[in-house]
């Protein structure tokens, strides 16, 4: 059995352990258009921080393609699948046979047509290591940089700039930063939290025109900067597949083991869709877990093995400047929230059940109000209101408990 996978990040490491987990003798090529051995992508702020190095940043160790006996062509890219033919083509027009293929390809950042875009000379975008380096490379302690994006990636490059440059600006067209995994009150909590470390926030307006080093934006303000980071969203790269004739929405269809709509492909990762259990629907959950774990039942299932991943979650744990904050579910129901101003909590509920959650600064037992959301569990079954203010095993039925702590029951 020869296994192709097209990618190097979370979704193609998981095939790879998922194929060796069923298949210690088929024959694995991983192929990636980056040159570096499989990384954390999470961790390029880091790297800038200096809070960690490129050999931390491995997403697995030095030796993990030799260990699990898979050949690799880095640095080279796949223009092609012939599906009928089972090959692909790579960059040089070289074909590769497959009889089981994998496909991981992420996403890629999303530059929005804005004029004179083409005439800034120091710009980049902040997805993968190469860019970090990039960056880093433009900077000086005297640097006004603009990050346009207030979602994860552009704070989280904000963060990693704090106390290296002269001043972070921060534009976002929404109206709140994080919109996407925050509600209104938790992300003022973290834009004030970020305003205090030096983050200069300019909210509801967006780029019109860019110039070499300034940019004027839709409310007639001016931003100057030495250096521009743009953060602005991604797109799922699908169309390998989307162009090969396979199923493809926002981003490439797989069903519940993760195989596409065409017979011996498979997709994880950013560039696919999975069933969202909290929502009770389909769609992208760009989150390294997911992605591995995709990847996993994806090699399971290639092998000949047989694996499900039917449990996804939308979930976020992140941090800026010492500040936790973790996210997971849908934002249904009725909401409970409390707060002092520095910590939040919102707790939302529909149908019996825990739907989503947001906590800011005391994230403690957060994997408890995770597990009522992954599992679906009853809230009438447990002491909610106990849970509601201090998540924790006595507010569940005694069988429960044991059931949770791993005992026999």
């Amino acid at each position: 059995m020869k296994y192709v996978i097209i990618g190097n990040s979370a979704a193609a490491v998981g095939c790879v352990e998922g194929i060796r987990k069923v298949d210690g003798e088929g024959e694995i090529l991983l192929i990636s258009s980056e040159p570096h051995h499989t990384y954390s992508r999470p961790l390029i702020s880091y790297l800038l921080m200096g809070k960690t190095d490129s050999e931390r940043m491995k997403y697995r160790p030095e030796g993990f393609y030799e260990r699990n006996a898979c050949k690799t062509m880095l640095g080279r890219a796949v223009t092609k699948i012939s599906p009928d033919s089972k090959k692909i083509t790579l960059d040089d027009g070289s074909e590769v046979s497959y009889d089981k293929l994998m496909v991981a390809t992420g996403s890629s950042p999303f530059i929005p047509p804005i004029a004179g875009y083409d005439k800034v000379k120091n710009k980049t975008t902040f997805m993968s290591l190469d860019d970090a380096k990039e960056l880093e490379s433009m900077l000086t302690t005297d640097s006004d940089v603009m990050i346009l994006g207030a979602g994860l990636i552009g704070l989280k490059c904000a963060e990693c700039l704090i106390g290296k440059v002269k001043s972070i600006t921060v534009v976002d067209m929404a109206p709140r930063i994080l919109p996407s995994i925050l509600d209104a009150d938790g992300a003022a909590i973290v834009q004030k939290h970020l305003e205090k470390c030096g983050v200069k926030f300019i909210l509801e307006d967006s780029s019109s025109e860019f110039s070499e080093n300034s940019a004027k934006l839709k409310s007639g303000k001016t931003v100057k900067f030495d250096a521009l980071v743009m953060a602005v969203g991604v797109r799922p790269n699908i169309s390998l597949v989307s162009e090969c004739g396979g199923k493809v929405n926002k981003g490439v269809y797989t069903d519940e083991k993760c195989a596409t709509s065409i017979k011996d492909i498979y997709a994880g990762g950013d560039c696919s869709e999975s069933f969202d259990s909290a929502l009770g629907d389909v769609r992208i959950l760009a989150l390294l877990p997911n992605a591995y774990m995709q990847g996993l039942t994806a090699g399971t299932n290639m092998a000949g093995g047989e694996a499900v991943y039917d449990k996804a979650i939308p979930m976020n744990a992140i941090g800026f400047c010492g500040l936790h904050i973790i996210t997971a579910g849908v934002y249904e129901g009725d909401a409970y929230i409390k707060t002092d101003g520095e910590n939040y909590k919102a707790l939302f509920c529909k149908d019996n059940m825990l739907k989503g959650f947001i906590l800011i600064g005391d994230v403690a037992r957060a994997g408890i109000y995770t597990s009522l959301i992954r599992e679906k569990t009853p809230l009438n079954t447990l002491d909610f209101e106990l849970i509601k203010d201090k998540p924790q095993l006595m507010a569940f039925a005694r069988k429960e408990r044991k059931s949770r702590l791993g005992e026999e029951v």
